[in-house]
């Protein structure tokens, strides 16, 4: 009798023991990307569903005893990230109190809303037919103070904290507060010495960014641009040409390209494009609010093909400058097709 009362009672200690280990343990398999998806409407199936096909449980049992006992039913939305260290009790916890891991939302360089509607879509819940929607839409950018053209000035490159399940309207909220804490005071006080709003600077900056990348020469087209557009000239930026052909990949803007009909290709139109056509780095979009006041109007690549520009405003010597670049080009190509 003794013998059959140990047997019992380690027979339930092996079970407590066992109960404990699965409930309290680190039992849970971490999915490939860490991340568990609990999506907006989602109910408890589609949870228990999410962590059987993504194999974080074998089977439910434990998981609907803990639910049970700390009363989780109602479903919050989120990413929730799991590792092999993580016990079923503390999962559950956390998503009962929709204890979520925030996205780390990167803006670096983007040049469409397409691009950036698809950004979105790979890092948020809400999906890249929804987001273009939003950013095509006037009436859901009004609040911001930004249309269809201006949306992308918006981005500030960054690294944003924000929360998956961020409808459309949440993730531009967001980023329109970065927005407006950028351009407060300082920066903007700039732009109207120069004559510029805070978008006009923006889509300046985002021509320059996509001119060059040596920040010593950012400054000086910038006062170029910023005197052809005193003197009522065309701009003849060649990245609005490609932004219009939507054809980045051009690496020599011909004549043939010149001619395409677009508010953005600025060889047709005086001024500014209607909108930025790429974001620009922080250190462009300054480089234009500090740019040197100077008598430039024209510039040119270096035949050196060091990345620098010679700058005139003698509209001969431009040519015989422009002339010197096409003379190494032709050569430096008739070279590489030998």
């Amino acid at each position: 009798m003794k013998k059959i009362i140990f047997y019992l009672f380690f027979l339930s200690f092996l079970v407590a023991a066992y109960s404990a280990w699965m409930l309290l343990g680190p039992t849970l398999h971490s999915p490939k990307n860490n991340y568990l998806y609990v999506k907006t409407g989602s109910q408890i199936n589609d949870v228990k569903s999410s962590l059987l096909e993504q194999k974080i449980l074998s089977n439910t049992y434990f998981f609907d005893a803990v639910a049970k006992l700390l009363s989780y039913s109602k479903i919050k939305p989120g990413r929730y990230e799991i590792t092999n260290a993580t016990s079923l009790f503390s999962l559950v916890r956390k998503l009962k109190s929709g204890s979520q891991t925030p996205v780390r939302f990167v803006i670096t360089k983007l040049r469409t809303k397409e691009d950036l509607a698809a950004k979105i879509a790979s890092n948020f819940e809400v999906d890249s037919v929804s987001a273009i929607q939003f950013l095509l839409s006037n009436d859901s950018l009004a609040p911001f103070q930004l249309d269809t053209n201006t949306v992308m000035s918006i981005l500030i490159p960054n690294t944003y904290m924000m929360w998956w399940n961020s409808s459309m309207k949440k993730t531009i909220t967001r980023l329109h507060e970065q927005q407006q804490f950028f351009w407060e005071g300082n920066r903007t006080k700039k732009a109207a010495q120069k004559g510029l709003t805070p978008i006009q600077v923006y889509t300046l900056a985002s021509i320059i960014e996509e001119e060059t990348n040596k920040e010593k020469d950012k400054g000086l087209i910038a006062s170029v641009y910023i005197n052809r557009m005193h003197k009522n000239m065309k701009l003849e930026a060649d990245p609005t040409v490609k932004y219009a052909l939507r054809a980045f990949e051009i690496k020599r803007v011909l004549h043939q390209h010149l001619t395409v009909l677009s508010p953005y290709n600025t060889y047709q139109i005086k001024g500014l494009p209607p909108g930025p056509i790429c974001t620009p780095s922080i250190q462009t979009i300054d480089a234009v609010l500090n740019a040197p006041t100077t008598d430039y109007l024209f510039f040119v690549a270096k035949p050196d093909f060091s990345g620098y520009s010679i700058f005139t405003n003698d509209y001969k010597k431009h040519l015989e400058n422009a002339h010197l670049y096409q003379e190494a080009l032709n050569k430096l190509l008739n070279q590489t097709n030998e």
